[in-house]
């Protein structure tokens, strides 16, 4: 008769989270030393605090493993296959925004749109025999926005480190990243293709469908949503 609420472990998204429930009288402390991972929940009953780093949450939610976590949707989306079907949104929470952008050099003058990034990408297929690279973390939402976008002639490669100084290096031509100022972005002499973003990422409340939940559980998130304010 608990439901385990999974949140990140460290740094501002924990302490944006822990001030979100705060401030709808659900107190979340972490407790022990930093190396404990342990964790209390005060202001409401039957809930149990898994403190997660953000990466771990989405893959605990689809395995049912927790029955509710916060994290970016951006994560929920990059990580988890056909998504919807293994979570569902309860709340957008208001903070960690950032928008997963897609960025070329400013020295491609003529290059502002997707359709302009397609002519470029088979041109440089052309003239050098290998696809234009496009370095990035967020594989599975850049490949289906590309497609859904009909680009094609690219090739997406991993950057789990700073992927903006990537086309300095020259391990790439282009990046798609997440950017909430555009600051890196600029420094590194790249500019955003016009047309939106992939995605408007954000923290969000989000809870399991492949976790069970007995009556008692159900009950408690019943309680909880009222507490929290949100609809049912």
């Amino acid at each position: 008769m608990t439901i385990k609420l999974g949140v990140p472990s460290k740094g501002r998204l924990m302490e944006k989270t822990f001030d979100w429930f705060a401030d709808r009288g659900v107190t979340l402390a972490r407790t022990g030393s930093e190396r404990e991972y342990a964790g209390a929940v005060t202001g409401i009953d039957g809930i149990e605090l898994v403190l997660l780093s953000a990466g771990e949450i989405p893959r605990e939610l689809a395995a049912g493993r927790i029955h509710l976590g916060v994290t970016g949707s951006d994560l929920v989306r990059e990580k988890l296959g056909l998504w919807e079907e293994k979570v569902g949104e309860l709340a957008p929470m208001g903070f960690g925004h950032a928008d997963l952008i897609i960025a070329v050099p400013k020295a491609w003058v003529d290059v502002t749109t997707l359709d302009d990034l397609d002519a470029v990408a088979a041109a440089f297929r052309r003239r050098h025999g290998f696809r234009l690279r496009i370095a990035t973390k967020y594989h599975r939402l850049i490949r289906d926005y590309l497609r859904d976008n009909g680009v094609a002639d690219y090739q997406l490669v991993d950057s789990q480190g700073a992927t903006e100084g990537t086309v300095k290096n020259e391990t790439a031509e282009a990046i798609a990243d997440i950017t909430s100022t555009g600051e890196t972005l600029r420094a590194n002499h790249l500019k955003v293709l016009s047309g939106g973003p992939v995605h408007r990422s954000q923290a969000t409340l989000f809870k399991s469908r492949m976790a069970e939940w007995s009556k008692d559980d159900r009950r408690i998130l019943t309680d909880l949503k009222d507490r929290l304010g949100l609809e049912d």
